[in-house]
């Protein structure tokens, strides 16, 4: 009978594709058949409790020992180029039989399948992390000098929304009311792990909170203040009381009452930030997180909690 591939026919070709995809002779398969919801959960944990004792038992020095005896063979193989000679070493070349064609499908397989695992798992800790934990974040603007210069690089912590709302003075991160959000499957994909998203996000001061009533005025010096519920604000944050950008009819300036579930945010750099006296007032739901952390560069590592 003429041969397919190698020393296999056709017909032991196909047998042994349909053994490769099927779950035969799979070990995962085997051990996890039958097994509940409930079962995994408890072996999981089990596994657990067995890696933490493991971390403090003296096996893991032996480990440890081990995988040093073995990188030095490895260090030593580099160093004396006995990897290249081993690439280039003349191999004797397996006939493909439909067993060895079936051994080396199944390792395959589970590569394949380990690789893919690996990934989703990935993406699915990314997704949680970024969505109910945190996220690192850079500045590219001076909208918020001098508490924040370009380059600076902050974590931007999201838990804290899910149990209260911001307050007067926090740096908050957000998506800016004129920036359309398209909830097309890609875009929440980029949008939720970070990967390819082009969503414009500000960082920005809050200064009004909802119900206040908010007035920024200027003295005959040339210094501008802001008034909520007609009391001046302390801001010893901000660049200059002096380095403002004029307010005109055209822009948000009061006085006026801020509504129900919406937020004045200025930039801290008055003279220089597209902020809230441009686009008017921020909806509670286009918060993404709290600036809590500035951790690069490292000369200016502090806290942007109050």
């Amino acid at each position: 009978m003429t041969k397919f591939i190698g020393e296999m026919t056709f017909e032991e070709f196909k047998d042994a594709l349909r053994i490769i995809f099927s779950s035969e002779g799979d070990i995962n398969e085997t051990n996890c058949k039958n097994r509940t919801f409930k079962e995994k959960i408890k072996d999981g944990f089990e596994q657990f409790v067995k890696d933490l004792k493991y971390m403090f038992s003296v096996e893991i020095l032996k480990d440890i020992k081990k995988d040093l005896v073995e990188f030095g063979i490895f260090l030593k193989d580099i160093i004396t180029f006995k990897f290249l000679r081993d690439i280039f070493k003349p191999k004797k070349k397996e006939p493909l039989t439909k067993e060895l064609f079936i051994e080396k499908g199944k390792k395959f397989k589970a590569a394949f399948v380990d690789i893919v695992e690996t990934v989703v798992f990935v993406l699915v800790a990314v997704i949680i992390i970024r969505f109910f934990v945190g996220e690192i974040r850079w500045i590219p603007s001076g909208s918020m000098h001098p508490t924040l210069l370009e380059g600076d690089r902050i974590v931007v912590e999201r838990f804290s929304r899910f149990k209260s709302t911001p307050k007067r003075g926090d740096i908050m991160v957000f998506y800016p009311p004129f920036e359309e959000l398209k909830n097309t499957p890609w875009k929440l994909f980029a949008r939720l792990t970070g990967f390819f998203c082009k969503d414009i996000a500000y960082i920005k001061r809050v200064v009004g909170m909802p119900g206040d009533k908010f007035e920024i005025k200027a003295d005959e010096n040339g210094k501008y203040t802001v008034y909520i519920n007609d009391e001046p604000l302390d801001e010893p944050y901000i660049k200059s009381p002096y380095d403002y950008s004029p307010c005109t009819e055209a822009m948000f300036c009061g006085p006026a009452v801020i509504p129900e579930k919406q937020y004045l945010m200025l930039g801290d750099n008055r003279g220089n930030s597209q902020d809230g006296r441009y686009w008017g007032y921020l909806p509670q739901d286009r918060f993404i997180g709290k600036a809590v952390f500035l951790f690069w560069p490292f000369d200016r590592v502090k806290s942007l909690s109050k």
